[in-house]
């Protein structure tokens, strides 16, 4: 009857192919972390991205009662909409004392006038040529009085223009500190409009990517919020200086040099602006997100139409089931 017990194996390896075998083996686990090391260190990549957006600062150039507050906080407004009012009575009788006070010096300064024009017809014998000189004088000091009048006219006028404050952008209102009845003085902020069409993405580079970088290579973005959906937008600067600690002055308006210098050497990071060219369903997207940023070997085309469904703007800004036409102040 045969066995059925299996054979043994009686070749056996040398010691040297384990040997190169491993050595083989810590080769390639080398190779592909130094690939990796040069990926990360030269791949115009980063996780430190913000969405960056202009705003403006509202304040009013004139003090008064607010009458009307026509925002509330987080609201879209468009530019020209009314955001509120501030009680006008005052500047409207300002305007009256400028024009009464201009009427006079135009009056006065008629009479004046006169007097200069026909004392300048008389002869040696009935004025004398100090007289002459004096009457003139005071005609064109009148007319001069009139310009300071029509000046002061038009500064009360436009004081009173100025108690109605309009929206100078698209845009939400955000960090709403007034309320009606209450009191708006000069120069003091009353609320903060973040411009809707002025969206960008700031990444921060490691000084050593910069080279691969170039205006107008194709930028990929992912937010935080939205790791799924792919934000398309493309180069458009990089900034030109930041911060030097060790340029500070200090005693004496010297330099203050730190006197530590490790042998590590850490990269700067230098921003780069990136536009958008399209914002994807479902992302709404505001001041502050957090990106990745990814910058690939290719050129945007300059000539090439956007998709008419890109969303770009103050839509990047909405739910996609929204409008900003819908959002108007009437």
């Amino acid at each position: 009857m045969p066995s059925t017990q299996p054979k043994l194996r009686t070749w056996q390896p040398p010691a040297v192919f384990n040997f190169v075998a491993t050595l083989i083996t810590l080769g390639a686990a080398l190779g592909l972390a130094y690939l990796a090391y040069l990926y990360y260190l030269y791949t115009p990549w980063t996780r430190d991205g913000r969405v960056r957006v202009y705003t403006v600062q509202v304040a009013p150039e004139v003090s008064g009662t607010v009458v009307q507050l026509a925002v509330k906080d987080n609201q879209f407004v468009h530019k020209g909409d009314v955001l509120f009012e501030i009680d006008p009575g005052t500047f409207r009788n300002a305007v009256t004392q400028a024009e009464g006070a201009l009427q006079a010096a135009q009056a006065q300064a008629g009479y004046l006038a006169g007097i200069a024009d026909r004392t300048g017809r008389l002869d040696d014998l009935a004025t004398t040529p100090q007289q002459k000189q004096t009457t003139r004088g005071q005609a064109d000091a009148a007319n001069a009085t009139i310009l300071q009048r029509q000046g002061a006219l038009a500064q009360a006028r436009l004081n009173l223009e100025r108690t109605t404050l309009r929206s100078t952008v698209n845009g939400w209102v955000t960090n709403l500190l007034l309320q009606e009845g209450g009191f708006a003085a000069t120069g003091q902020s009353a609320m903060t409009l973040v411009n809707a069409d002025s969206f960008w993405i700031e990444g921060y580079f490691e000084e050593t990517q910069l080279p691969r970088i170039a205006d107008g290579d194709v930028a990929r973005i992912t937010l935080m919020a939205w790791p799924d959906k792919l934000i398309r937008g493309h180069v458009t600067g990089l900034g030109r200086g930041i911060s030097v600690s060790n340029a500070a002055p200090g005693v004496q308006g010297l330099p203050t040099v730190d006197p530590v210098f490790t042998w590590v050497r850490l990269a700067q990071r230098v921003p780069i602006r990136i536009e958008l060219d399209d914002v994807p369903c479902p992302i709404v997207i505001a001041a502050g997100m957090t990106a990745n940023v990814s910058i690939l070997d290719a050129k945007a085309p300059d000539d090439a139409p956007l998709d008419r469904h890109s969303r770009v703007g103050s839509e990047a800004g909405f739910p996609c089931q929204q409008k900003p036409a819908s959002q108007r102040v009437q």
